[in-house]
């Protein structure tokens, strides 16, 4: 009998994809932790990055980007200890959906900001080039990981996990 190489990949998967979700797992949470600790440190700064957007009142913006870095720290330290992973990602996918369209909605409009996604952000100075783009498909990339872990959750080394108890082994989630 002939192994062919898509029974050899398939039988890996159920092996390899708890750590591709620690991966997931941690590599959102340093997002997260480090975007707001950013914010964090200049609350103003941050209400104006939001308030550079134009979607929203200035003192419903400016509350707005009071609370982002708190959330995003929140986010940040469950996926880190990998407690309540799925609400977590769910809340990050949402979360980064709103930032992918509220940077296209930026460049669809023609306005000069900075992102403000780790750090103070804000209207650009007169010649200096949006980099829309980047931060859009930077932003897809996070939402893939958030994706993944809406999907599977359930990783080694985390408070689910060991709550959990050990995995099923047909469990699929």
């Amino acid at each position: 009998m002939t192994v062919t190489a898509s029974r050899i990949r398939a039988a890996r998967w159920p092996a390899v994809r708890p750590w591709i979700g620690v991966a997931a797992r941690l590599g959102l949470a340093a997002v997260w932790l480090v975007a707001g600790a950013a914010k964090a440190e200049d609350l103003a700064a941050s209400g104006r990055a939001v308030n550079a957007y134009q979607l929203l009142p200035y003192d419903v913006a400016t509350v707005v980007g009071a609370a982002l870095p708190f959330v995003e720290l929140a986010l940040g330290v469950l996926l880190l200890v990998g407690l309540a992973t799925r609400l977590a990602a769910a809340v990050s996918a949402a979360l980064l959906v709103v930032f992918v369209a509220g940077i296209a909605s930026a460049w669809a409009r023609g306005l000069a900001i900075d992102c403000g996604c780790f750090g103070s952000g804000g209207e650009l100075a007169a010649g200096q080039a949006p980099s829309y783009l980047p931060e859009i498909l930077r932003d897809v990339a996070f939402l893939a990981l958030a994706g993944f872990l809406l999907i599977w959750p359930r990783t080694p080394v985390s408070v689910d996990g060991w709550l959990a108890g050990p995995p099923v082994e047909d469990e699929d989630e």
